[in-house]
């Protein structure tokens, strides 16, 4: 057994990774006042506005590290979700470019719509999107910094974890790549903010 020490400012994760390499049943889509909206070119600025509002509580940082044509290079198929009044309150980032596999790089909604069914909704629209003709595995990886349904979602959908790794890295508000008073869940240490 070995006990690792995280530097201060700096985080450690659990990563879980999990797939599914069957179809699973179609199931009715859950009703929802949200729909999905397919984004043809990607504005990095609002990708990265997007990105900040569904993920900043949860910490997610990569993509607001990369310049605007790395951004691009890297981005797969978004599909923003789009509340009754128009305003983009979550995202589902989809990759195809291995050949018969879809990874999912990003899925969530905006905090202020967790616990509200709107989860079972986003679920329901990723199995659809997902396993598009040709596609066999399906697989995605979250990690204990998460929203905590993330992973018991994932495998209540049918996924099966395949491996964990630990990843440690730079705090993203340590560096003010995020601000310092997002997820406030996880104590921010070693810096003024602590």
């Amino acid at each position: 057994m070995a006990l690792i020490e995280v530097p201060a400012g700096s985080l450690g994760t659990v990563v879980t990774y999990l797939e599914m390499t069957e179809r699973p049943r179609p199931r009715p889509l859950p009703p929802s006042p949200l729909r999905l909206e397919r984004w043809g070119q990607v504005d990095p600025d609002k990708y990265r506005l997007l990105f900040r509002r569904v993920g900043g509580r949860w910490l997610w940082f990569s993509r607001l590290l990369m310049d605007d044509s790395t951004l691009r290079v890297n981005v797969a198929e978004v599909h923003a979700v789009v509340d009754r009044s128009g305003i983009e309150v979550g995202m589902l980032e989809l990759d195809y470019r291995e050949q018969g596999e879809c990874l999912v790089r990003f899925l969530g909604l905006v905090p202020e719509l967790a616990g509200r069914g709107h989860g079972k909704w986003l679920f329901a629209q990723l199995m659809a999107l997902a396993w598009r003709p040709g596609v066999a595995r399906v697989h995605v990886n979250t990690c204990t910094l998460d929203h905590p349904a993330a992973l018991p979602s994932y495998l209540r959908a049918g996924f099966k974890a395949y491996k964990r790794a630990f990843e440690s890295f730079p705090d993203p508000r340590a560096s003010g790549v995020l601000p310092p008073d997002v997820a406030p869940q996880i104590p921010l240490l070693g810096s003024a903010a602590s």
